[in-house]
């Protein structure tokens, strides 16, 4: 099956995700995929913050400096 270059740009715009993940793999040989549980240190009223987004939202603190950052 010959692929055109208009199906090839489709398939690694649609799969870019993919495709950037195999590549920070093929450089560090490490699976940027799952969780890692990692130390910091927040201001108390950051901490305060997160709580408060929290309980409103009913997320836990991750997933919400998660989301935060995927909007950077």
């Amino acid at each position: 099956m010959q692929l055109n270059e208009e199906k090839v740009n489709y398939i690694l715009h649609k799969y870019k995700e993919m495709f950037d993940t195999l590549e920070q793999y093929d450089k560090t040989r490490e699976w940027p995929i799952g969780k890692e549980r990692i130390d910091i240190t927040l201001s108390r009223k950051t901490i305060l913050k997160l709580r408060r987004i929290k309980e409103k939202t009913g997320k836990n603190i991750s997933n919400i400096i998660e989301k935060a950052l995927e909007k950077l």
